[in-house]
């Protein structure tokens, strides 16, 4: 498995525990205590779940499996994967950071924090795509 592969999916490990955590307080929330602040976390699971568990798992999945691009570069561009990682990643720290702060206490600041969040998360995928595209084709 490729280095960069690897970074994916024990990325994706640390972020699937991260999730089920917040889950879990998520789910006691009504029975031990309510706040705010557990209301406001409800996005950042979704976004932990679906964004640094599932899609960071298929993108580096899809870097280590997929066909080859060609014999000098068989996984593309591997700046760009690693590119792709690093936006990934840094979104969806800030959208863990921004999302709860912007709902406990709005400001444009926290609202900046997420458009470049999704910025970044969506620039990674396009990246991801562009990258991969060429790996994908007929016999």
């Amino acid at each position: 498995m490729p280095r960069l592969a690897r970074w994916y999916v024990k990325t994706s490990f640390v972020y699937l525990t991260a999730s089920l955590t917040v889950g879990v307080a998520l789910g006691a929330r009504d029975v031990l205590l309510s706040s705010p602040m557990l209301d406001a976390l409800l996005p950042v699971y979704f976004h932990l779940f679906m964004v640094g568990w599932v899609a960071q798992l298929i993108f580096g999945v899809a870097y280590w499996m997929f066909p080859t691009y060609s014999r000098e570069h068989p996984r593309g561009s591997e700046k760009l994967a690693a590119a792709t990682c690093v936006m990934l990643n840094v979104g969806l720290l800030l959208r863990a950071i921004g999302e709860p702060l912007n709902t406990l206490s709005p400001a444009p600041a926290w609202g900046w924090t997420l458009v470049v969040s999704a910025g970044l998360q969506w620039l990674a995928g396009v990246v991801f795509v562009a990258n991969t595209w060429g790996r994908v084709r007929g016999r």
